[in-house]
């Protein structure tokens, strides 16, 4: 063989290699995927996802599936090149989805933690629609602020000037909203009886916002137990999806119209939707679990129009009052509230 054929064959499997070492070469991105979606309704693993005891349960015909995204951490050229012309997949750059200041494991140990903490308000939330108000309560009277021999330990705050206290975060908004020195009348109840007492807010530190001087926790009496259990899903978008559960599965009447009903969003304990990341995955996953509506957090209404899945109308939320009214309407055969841009 001549030597110019040799040198040929030769660059032609060094390209070779090296084509194929390009290829495998790990890149500092991740791909998302459409991930598995969960009937919040059903079971997982053979385990019910919801999972009450001391108190009866309904058995809807349809149901409310909570929609995820799957991560593909080790993304190699050949699954960067596929993902960038793929409708389903996204790549981002690998620092978005895991920061270079945390490992995964740092990173999946807070999406475990914001997961149970949705599960949390899910229960608050979900709870007060079911006429088990959150008490915001007295834990200790500070010795010489503005609440000593006014309020007591254990006495529930109710109110704040007339406007109802939902929370401690609540509370503490209704006193911060006005200057330090302000006299406000507190609504409250001692040993199941209702008062008032007009108490006047302190700066009680330099540089603090105003205070009454309590400390105060909460609690939500109800007679029953409420579990979430759920394996191998983090982070915090599932809450809306958790709220719509419970308040299923402890009323009568059936949410879902024997429908299939999928969404996302974060919950907080006012009942406030928030919005989420991975919205065209969610969209494809719900879709293809034959889903027939959508409830989008509202602040992700435009990144959902952007994506729409043909056949899969979508209903914008903006708080957990909005997703039950979407559900009626959808299920006594009407349109609910569509995505809008914004």
């Amino acid at each position: 063989m001549r030597r110019r054929g040799v040198t040929v064959i030769l660059g032609a499997l060094i390209t070779a290699l090296l084509a194929v070492g390009v290829m495998a070469f790990p890149l500092p991105y991740v791909v998302l995927k459409p991930g598995p979606t969960v009937n919040t309704l059903g079971s997982d693993n053979g385990k019910e996802v919801i999972q009450v005891t001391k108190a009866p349960t309904s058995t809807s015909k349809g149901q409310l599936r909570l929609t995820t995204v799957g991560v593909q951490p080790s993304v190699e050229l050949v699954w960067a090149i596929r993902g960038w012309f793929s409708d389903e997949q996204a790549v981002v750059p690998r620092d978005l989805i895991y920061p270079p200041d945390r490992s995964e494991q740092q990173v999946e140990q807070q999406n475990a933690e914001e997961f149970k903490s949705s599960q949390t308000s899910a229960e608050t939330v979900a709870l007060r629609k079911l006429g088990y108000p959150v008490q915001t309560y007295v834990t200790q009277v500070t010795q010489g602020g503005p609440s000593k021999g006014r309020l007591q330990k254990d006495d529930v705050i109710t109110s704040v000037d007339g406007v109802a206290v939902t929370g401690p975060a609540k509370l503490t908004e209704l006193i911060q909203s006005k200057p330090a020195g302000t006299s406000l009348t507190i609504g409250y109840t001692r040993d199941g009886k209702a008062g008032t007492v007009k108490i006047v807010s302190e700066n009680l530190e330099s540089g603090q916002k105003p205070r009454i001087g309590v400390g105060i926790d909460q609690r939500q009496p109800h007679p029953f137990t409420v579990t979430i259990d759920l394996d191998e899903i983090g982070g915090p978008s599932a809450g809306l999806m958790f709220t719509l559960g419970i308040i299923d599965k402890l009323k009568p009447e059936d949410l879902t119209g024997g429908k299939i009903i999928a969404g996302t969003g974060t919950i907080d304990d006012e009942g406030d939707v928030g919005p989420i990341g991975g919205i065209p995955q969610k969209l494809v996953g719900a879709k293809e679990a034959g889903a027939q509506l959508f409830l989008v957090p509202i602040d992700n209404c435009a990144e959902a129009l952007r994506n729409a899945v043909p056949g899969l109308p979508m209903a914008e939320v903006a708080t957990v009052d909005d997703a039950l009214t979407a559900l009626q309407t959808f299920t006594s055969g009407g349109t609910p509230k569509p995505c809008t841009a914004k």
